[in-house]
């Protein structure tokens, strides 16, 4: 197994419902990668050292999710000198508000990207394309992965047009 360019870490296991959205994409993408339940509160220390290691075996990008106060992609963002991507998780008291306020309202000199709630997908989208920015062959299953989503929207659009709106809305999308 390669050295992972990845590193997707969650404050709790039941961010993990999410988070594997991120796992899947980077699959898809035969994007190396590392996952671990970290908080950023109850195990900084432990928190500190991974960063650390990932960063000593090449890890390019880290995308963190976490729900509530969501301090943690912060936390890493302040050790780990490349990008951080957030992913705000949904809580039950605030609906992932508190943590996507939490994830984009970093203070200057710590820069942390954040995709909206529960959107670990776009997380790991937003970091294949920046590990694409120097790899031709990513570069290439982006593209790829792009005129994919074109052709689907275009099919859907033909059926709409070919259906009707009211039956397609109705249930004939697929």
């Amino acid at each position: 197994m390669s050295k992972p360019l990845v590193s997707i870490v969650m404050g709790s296991a039941n961010d993990w419902e999410v988070m594997q959205q991120s796992a899947r994409a980077l699959q898809d993408f035969g994007v190396e990668f590392d996952a671990r339940v970290i908080s950023a509160h109850r195990s900084p220390d432990l928190l500190f050292d991974y960063i650390k290691d990932m960063t000593g075996q090449g890890v390019q990008c880290f995308i963190a999710g976490a729900g509530g106060a969501a301090h943690l992609a912060g936390v890493v963002a302040s050790f780990f000198p490349l990008p951080v991507i957030g992913v705000p998780i949904k809580s039950s008291a605030l609906n992932g508000l508190d943590a996507l306020f939490s994830i984009v309202q970093m203070p200057p000199g710590v820069p942390v990207a954040c995709v909206g709630i529960n959107n670990a997908k776009n997380a790991a989208l937003l970091a294949i394309q920046i590990l694409a920015a120097s790899d031709k062959g990513l570069q290439k299953k982006v593209g790829e992965y792009k005129k994919k989503l074109a052709k689907i929207i275009t099919e859907k659009n033909i059926k709409l047009n070919k259906i009707g709106i009211k039956k397609y809305l109705k249930g004939g999308k697929k």
